[in-house]
């Protein structure tokens, strides 16, 4: 079993702001699990504590049913891929690769065996040889994740590792780290601040702000159910309008609406902005702007005050405005007191 579990963690540098906040996580045995929010919200931090590169104030961190607080990072039996890719220049690719085996003492014909089945998974054959500054960010990556696959792992810490590249080979390394986790079985947590390789990737997606944990649910629930205004306006692109609530009904841009969902009060409503030209009530506004994103057009106008955005088709005839349709099915609603979800 390669189970992490983080007890009212807390890390705090100078005794009186927690950058940790009393973190409560369960991440099972060979889960991939990914840690999104935005810089500063203590994602690589946590990879850090769990790591053991950093101590934590206090709390506790099980690993494999066995508190590590205080076991030295070696005896973990934990990879850590950075974000820099942390190769040693002067080394080759073969090198890098055995570097981890090899202060383990293991036997030389065994790590020869282990560095060659690696190399031979990630594509690196035929560069064992070369240093890392002959090789593209690409080529550097799959020399890290070697590195780190090599000496077989209770759990992967992965942080950011993809963010150095440019976005065709993103796209083509996500796929090649789900595939990792799918044949090696083994426990990955993952950090990214990109929504996209949040919700490609993980099993379970774990939204931070601040320190605090949000939500921890399915990609698929924290799209369709966010908890909070927060995690609704991280992930996904969600368009927020105040609204006023009198007997169960509320006006946008003069439409009148009905909820029964609350009756009288200040809100906020959330509409996705594939949710805007749907099925529903009409509404007519003048167009801001639009942006052509090659399979989609996106405009943007101003519903009650907000400013607002709806994905259409290709083929969507606009001229200087843009007739929307949206239903109340669509509409999440949320406390302007605390943006908790209702």
């Amino acid at each position: 079993m390669s189970s992490v579990v983080l007890k009212d963690l807390v890390k705090s540098y100078d005794g009186k702001n927690n950058i940790i906040d009393n973190v409560n996580l369960e991440i099972n045995d060979k889960e991939f699990i990914v840690l999104v929010g935005s810089s500063g919200c203590g994602k690589s931090t946590i990879l850090r504590l769990i790591s053991g590169l950093e101590d934590i104030t206090s709390g506790e961190i099980i690993i494999d049913g066995k508190v590590v607080n205080n076991e030295h990072p070696k005896d973990r039996d934990i990879a850590f891929v950075f974000q820099s890719y942390a190769l040693y220049p002067h080394m080759s690719v073969y090198d890098n690769i055995a570097f981890g085996l090899r202060m383990r003492k293991y036997p030389k014909d065994e790590i020869d065996k282990k560095v060659r089945e690696v190399a031979k998974s990630l594509n690196l054959e035929e560069l064992l040889d070369r240093k890392p500054k002959q090789l593209s960010g690409g080529q550097r990556q799959r020399v890290a994740l070697g590195r780190a696959i090599v000496r077989n792992p209770k759990v992967f810490l992965m942080d950011e590792p993809l963010s150095n590249l440019d976005a065709n080979l993103r796209v083509q390394m996500r796929t090649e780290i789900k595939k990792l986790h799918e044949k090696l079985q083994t426990t990955f947590i993952y950090v990214t601040h990109d929504q996209t390789e949040a919700l490609t990737m993980g099993d379970r997606i774990v939204i931070l702000d601040k320190g605090k944990i949000q939500q921890i649910d399915t990609p698929e629930a924290i799209y369709n159910y966010p908890k909070n205004k927060f995690v609704a306006g991280f992930i996904g692109q969600m368009n927020f309008v105040d609204i006023d609530v009198i007997n169960g009904e509320f006006l946008i841009e003069g439409q009148k609406f009905k909820t029964e969902k609350v009756t009288e009060g200040k809100f906020t409503i959330g509409i996705r902005a594939e949710k805007m030209i749907g099925n529903g009530t009409q509404i007519n506004v003048p167009l801001d702007i639009i942006e052509m994103t090659g399979g989609e057009k996106i405009a943007y106008f101003y519903l009650n005050g907000s400013k607002c955005s709806a994905k259409i088709p290709m083929d969507y005839s606009i001229d200087s405005g843009i007739q929307l349709n949206i239903s109340e099915k669509d509409m999440h609603f949320f406390s302007k007191k605390n943006g908790e979800a209702i």
